[in-house]
């Protein structure tokens, strides 16, 4: 009939068509349905510090962040976070200037990349990496050069090869998309890898976004190492933060981006059509939250750590061959000792066979069959939940 649209094509634009939804969405819906225990999302099941919490209700009481608050976040979280960096890390950025406030690091990573990417830059990123990165280069645009991390059983670890690093950049990489501690394989980038990664960045005078939202799990002789912190890259580091990961309220959406004057205001720009501001109170609170005395970060790493040795000791008794995190809060397993190989159809079985959930780390690759093998276990959670976990994974060796 004249007049009307067609609805023949299909809705979505072909940057994102490869993204349905999320393997998250899937597994916690199925987590649901059949009451196994959920593994799989990032997320505590316990909240963080009581008086962060009420730092929260206080702000709420008060009428501070009801109604919109400034732009590049309140000055109080802003002056709490250059704080932090520069007590922890000797960083000094201007909190006028040099700090963003966003509705998580999400929101950052896409805000950023929307903000510095052209159509056909590339943008060289660690594989296997957050769902998030791909997408966002999509929408810019651009396109993604992955670099595979290559397991190293070993060692218990997910190596990086400097030597294909450098030959993935090319004269249209743009930037280089950084995450330490890695998620999904909690590699920890050693110093001697940062400083290749940053004598890269210099010579071919490419921007680094590094996300950096587990900065303070970092586990046995590791050390996390800010990359801005390292000769030449003070100017050209975006350093993506997050409050989420940290004190354990993910609800809260609070995240955040350091980086030059210029810079910043360029990742704004994007910024401001995207939620433009968010999260009003929960700034206040993170203010607090960021000057909780150095045994606050002690006491949270030391239990992440008890957790990640329960889990690990569990899912090796399990059958799993076991990459033990030296950061963040995933485990990463090879499934095939227990005579398994399609990590998809593994994770879909898994909640029938032992009542358990868990992520195919696949899902984080572009080369699909590199991550085929290897499945993804959250330990953020109660050590009860994850001793019943890990009793009932003992089914599988069974």
């Amino acid at each position: 009939m004249a007049g009307m649209t067609s609805t023949a094509r299909p809705f979505l634009n072909r940057r994102l068509a490869e993204f349905g939804t999320t393997i998250f969405a899937e597994m916690s819906a199925l987590a649901l349905t059949t009451g196994s225990i959920n593994l799989g999302q990032g997320f505590p099941d316990t909240d963080g510090p009581e008086e962060i919490r009420e730092a929260a209700v206080r702000a709420l009481r008060d009428g501070r962040g009801n109604q919109y608050p400034p732009g590049p976040g309140v000055p109080e979280l802003r002056t709490a976070i250059a704080d932090h960096q520069r007590r922890r890390y000797g960083l000094s950025f201007d909190p006028d200037t040099e700090v963003l406030v966003t509705a998580g690091a999400t929101e950052a990573i896409a805000a950023t990349l929307l903000a510095l990417l052209e159509p056909g830059d590339e943008v060289v990123a660690l594989e296997p990496y957050y769902d998030s990165y791909a997408a966002c280069i999509a929408m810019a645009g651009a396109t993604r050069v992955p670099v595979t991390l290559r397991p190293d059983p070993e060692h218990a670890r997910f190596r990086l090869d400097l030597d294909e690093l450098r030959d993935a950049v090319t004269d249209r990489t743009r930037l280089l998309l950084v995450n330490t501690p890695h998620n999904p394989t909690g590699t920890v980038l050693t110093r001697a890898e940062l400083t290749a990664i940053a004598e890269l960045a210099v010579e071919r005078d490419l921007l680094v976004v590094t996300d950096e939202v587990y900065e303070h799990l970092v586990f046995d002789e590791a050390e996390h190492v800010p990359l801005a912190t390292l000769p030449g890259m003070r100017e050209r580091t975006i350093t993506i933060g997050s409050a989420g990961k940290t004190f354990s309220f993910t609800g809260w959406k609070v995240g955040w981006v350091t980086a030059t004057p210029g810079l910043v205001t360029a990742v704004r720009s994007a910024k401001q059509f995207l939620t433009y501001v968010s999260s009003g109170p929960f700034q206040y609170a993170v203010a607090e939250a960021l000057a909780l005395p150095d045994s606050y970060f002690d006491a949270f790493r030391a239990d992440m750590l008890a957790k990640r040795d329960l889990l690990a000791t569990g899912l090796t008794e399990a059958g799993f061959a076991v990459f033990r995190p030296a950061g963040t809060y995933f485990i990463t397993t090879d499934i095939r000792p227990l005579g398994e190989s399609d990590g998809f159809a593994f994770c879909r079985s898994l909640p029938e066979r032992a009542g358990v959930v868990a992520i195919p780390n696949a899902v984080f690759y572009d080369h699909r069959e590199a991550g085929a093998p290897f499945v993804r276990f959250a330990f953020c959670k109660k050590a009860s939940v994850l001793e019943e976990a890990a009793t009932r994974l003992k089914a599988l060796a069974s």
